[in-house]
């Protein structure tokens, strides 16, 4: 393959891992970003597709992070994915959710149409991300003691994005995989009470579980600037957890990277954060 690597996403929980790991090995990372602020920074925007060719120019492979401010992921992404398979020689490698199945909504239309259309990919289906509980759960957690949820006593296997971004990473500079998805998680499924207990044991104080129903959650969550119809998508992603639907463990990180994958007490020892 180049030795570039377009990451999309670049800014975010598992592109700036993406990055730095191919660092680690040699490989330049080309972060697409809409406002470049360093040298290895291109300007890259969904919607703008003259920014498409530069942030293609010599490169291998890409890591695909579909736009969060929509849920018509495909619409958005379709242009730029009929030019990237027709440029690359690598591999496209999209991020996906372990909830959503290829054909499904969202990044499930993206997965259905890489596997069609593109002659190499890979469609990582991580559980819900250990920073979840560093970043938006993390003003609830220091200034309420709550983690809230609509989850009920749901388990989710966490994952952190490093162990992601490490799968990520033998994808983009390997041809030897082929072609198929790989659901990602941690090592063990949890409820967010037991989540809530771990924290708790971290920072010395109490944090709790804060049940909320549905739509409260939603409202919560367009409250904070979430587009209403996005914020649905969520929270009916909360009400699938409590149904189940997340309660499984796969072995895909250690058979991908040869190491197992991080647990939630070890990622919670390295947050300072949660002081």
């Amino acid at each position: 393959m180049n030795e570039r690597v377009l990451v999309t996403g670049g800014t975010g929980k598992t592109g700036q891992q993406v990055a730095s790991q191919l660092a680690l090995r040699g490989i330049e990372a080309r972060v697409a970003t809409r406002d470049p602020s360093s040298a290895n920074q291109v300007r890259f925007d969904w919607g703008d597709a003259t920014t498409y060719g530069p942030a293609l120019e010599g490169v291998g492979a890409v890591y695909l992070v579909a736009p969060t401010d929509q849920t018509e992921q495909l619409s958005a992404m379709h242009p730029f994915l009929k030019r990237a398979v027709l440029q690359i020689p690598g591999r496209l490698v999209l991020l996906s959710a372990s909830s959503l199945e290829a054909g499904g909504p969202m990044m499930g239309e993206v997965h259905a149409w890489l596997d069609a259309h593109a002659p190499l990919w890979t469609v990582l289906r991580p559980s819900w991300f250990m920073q979840n509980f560093t970043t938006q759960h993390l003003h609830s957690i220091l200034h309420e003691g709550c983690v809230y949820s609509a989850t009920g006593d749901g388990r989710v296997p966490f994952i952190d994005a490093a162990d992601i971004a490490a799968v990520a990473v033998e994808a983009l500079t390997s041809s030897a995989l082929p072609s198929s998805e790989h659901v990602l998680t941690g090592p063990e499924a949890l409820t967010y009470a037991e989540v809530a207990d771990a924290i708790s044991a971290r920072i010395g104080r109490p944090v709790r579980h804060c049940r909320l129903t549905v739509d409260a959650l939603a409202d919560r969550y367009a409250g904070s600037g979430i587009p209403r119809s996005y914020a649905l998508t969520l929270a009916g992603m909360d009400e699938a957890i409590a149904q189940g639907s997340e309660d499984r463990i796969t072995l895909e990180v250690e058979r991908i990277t040869g190491r197992p994958a991080n647990s939630l007490a070890s990622f919670l020892k390295g947050q300072s954060a949660l002081a």
